[in-house]
């Protein structure tokens, strides 16, 4: 038998009470079993931006088919291609690519002197072609005596002027588009000019970069500025030979020797036939001559310091 006073009341709960606890407290309150709960939003994972995908071989155009062909040739190949005598008549592309290889897929700027052609119109350009291809993200810079402007193209950039003028060089520097990594003298090939135009560029160039010299041989033919004299300090052999003394020149036991900026920032010289590669960096290792060479050093003042133990070897590092 219901209780009237029971039944008002649990009418008045199901009024007041059921709306404000929501269904699964209500069930508890009343000792039923709660509802199920419904599932869990299964959530979806942020899709990851993926790299577009390469063109296929098929979807290529002509132009672009090509253009990655060339860009997969070695050196020496690209060289043939276009035709410039850095391979056949000299063997230059192979100490290039050997040299120059960790720079492929990087973007900087390469300046070389001597565009090809002389002055004949229309002339020249096949090394700074053959550079572009090899280089795909640098950008390339020719200088000639002559006009070569012809030879501009999308990454290749000429300028006209004289090797030695240091307005045009550093002209060229100011508005390039990418650090100065590598810089080719293939110009006039006389010894003079080598030498100034290193003076004047050399100190642009990047840390790391790489600074060749081509067609040494003329230092020993005088119709051609060098001299028949193989120790004439005037030639481009006689600026490579200082570099490499330069290399240790923390190794000189003239106490009065200043060093020179290519003395600090040469670290190494690479020679081959007619063909010299020049590293730039930080040439500042040290030294142990002080500890070696005790009695030369034995006035020196006190506490001066030392690079090694005094019991070091002559050739210790």
């Amino acid at each position: 038998m219901s209780n009237p006073m029971i039944d008002t009341a649990k009418r008045a709960a199901v009024r007041v009470v059921k709306p404000l606890v929501g269904p699964r407290a209500w069930a508890r309150l009343r000792g039923a079993p709660a509802p199920a709960a419904a599932p869990a939003a299964r959530r979806t994972p942020t899709a990851k931006a993926m790299p577009l995908p390469e063109p296929k071989e098929a979807e290529l155009t002509e132009a672009q088919r090509r253009r990655r062909e060339l860009q997969a040739m070695s050196l020496t190949d690209l060289a043939q291609h276009f035709g410039t005598d850095k391979h056949g008549l000299h063997f230059y592309t192979t100490h290039y690519q050997r040299h120059l290889e960790h720079l492929r897929g990087e973007r900087f700027t390469l300046l070389e002197i001597g565009i090809g052609g002389y002055v004949k119109q229309g002339r020249g350009g096949a090394s700074l072609r053959m550079w572009k291809f090899f280089f795909p993200r640098a950008q390339i810079i020719g200088l000639d005596i002559e006009d070569k402007s012809f030879v501009r193209a999308p990454r290749i950039d000429t300028y006209q002027g004289s090797q030695v003028d240091p307005e045009v060089l550093e002209r060229i520097v100011a508005e390039k588009k990418g650090p100065l990594r590598v810089v080719i003298d293939d110009g006039s090939h006389r010894p003079e000019h080598i030498r100034e135009t290193f003076r004047i560029l050399f100190p642009l160039l990047e840390d790391g970069g790489i600074y060749a010299i081509e067609d040494t041989q003329t230092s020993y033919w005088p119709e051609w500025g060098g001299s028949d004299e193989r120790h004439d300090p005037t030639t481009t052999m006689a600026l490579v030979k200082d570099l490499v003394d330069g290399l240790n020149h923390e190794e000189y036991v003239d106490e009065s020797y200043a060093p020179t900026y290519a003395d600090l920032h040469v670290v190494a010289v690479h020679c081959y036939h007619n063909l010299v590669f020049i590293e730039k960096g930080r040439n500042t290792e040290g030294t142990n001559r002080r500890s070696v060479l005790a009695e030369r050093y034995a006035g020196a003042q006190s506490g001066a310091h030392s690079d090694a133990p005094p019991d070091a070897p002559p050739d210790a590092p």
